[in-house]
C-alpha cells in the first residue's frame, strides 16, 4: 500500500530531512514562524492540551545568554543560526482547558488539579507538539537543528519561570552547504513493530 502524501512531500518531511548543523544567513521572519504554528497547532494532543510554549531568541544579547547554557558542541552553530527557539512545556496549561475543551471544561480540575500530574502531561504533550513544530519547519522549506544538550535549570532561570520546563532548543533556517552529518541507521519495521 502506498501513502497518500506526495513522494516529494514525504522526502521533504522525512526521508531527506535531517538535523541541520549549519545555516545560511537568510533571516527567518515572524511571518514564517506564525505560518508554521498556524499549521502545526492542529496536531493531536490528549484533551486538546496545548502546553507547548515557544521563546524566539532574536537579539544578540539573548543569543549570547542562551549560548552560555549550551553544551560546547552546540554553541557555535547556535550562535550562527538565523533564528533559535526554546521549546518549553507550560505546567499550568490546564488553565486553558475550559477554552480548548469546551465540551468538557471540568477536565481542568477533574484530571489536572495536582502539579505532578500536570507536569507529566505537559512534558508528553508539549513533546508531541515540538515534533509537530519540527515538521512544520520542514514544511516551510526550512531546516531544524533540535538540541537537548544544555543546562536546563540555567535556561529555565534565564528565559522561563518555575511554571515552564525547557524541552529543547531548535536552530532554524535555510541549510548551508554541508549542513548535514551522514544519515545514521534506523531500526527496521520488524525490530519495532509487534503484533499480538
Amino acid at each position: 500500500m502506498s501513502l497518500v502524501l506526495d513522494p516529494a512531500a514525504q522526502d521533504l518531511l522525512f526521508r531527506e530531512a535531517r538535523t541541520a548543523n549549519a545555516f545560511t544567513d537568510e533571516p527567518v521572519t515572524d511571518e514564517q514562524v506564525q505560518a508554521i504554528y498556524d499549521l502545526v497547532k492542529y496536531g493531536p494532543t490528549a484533551f486538546n492540551q496545548t502546553p507547548l510554549r515557544v521563546v524566539l531568541v532574536r537579539t544578540p544579547e539573548a543569543r549570547e545568554r542562551l549560548v552560555s547554557h549550551l553544551a560546547e558542541g552546540n554553541q557555535a552553530k547556535t550562535a550562527a543560526a538565523p533564528l533559535v527557539a526554546i521549546l518549553a512545556a507550560d505546567n499550568e496549561f490546564h488553565e486553558e482547558l475550559p477554552t480548548l475543551l469546551p465540551h468538557f471544561p471540568q477536565a481542568k480540575d477533574a484530571f489536572f488539579s495536582e502539579r505532578p500530574v500536570r507536569e507529566a502531561a505537559a512534558t508528553v504533550n508539549a513533546s508531541l507538539q515540538a515534533a509537530y513544530f519540527i515538521l512544520g519547519i520542514r514544511a516551510a522549506g526550512l531546516a531544524a537543528g533540535p538540541m537537548t544538550g544544555y543546562d536546563a535549570a540555567g535556561i529555565q532561570k534565564e528565559f522561563l519561570d518555575g511554571d515552564h520546563t525547557p524541552l529543547m532548543v531548535v536552530n532554524i533556517g535555510k541549510p548551508a552547504e554541508n549542513a548535514w552529518f551522514p544519515r545514521s541507521p534506523r531500526l527496521s519495521y520488524e525490530q519495532v513493530v509487534t503484533t499480538v
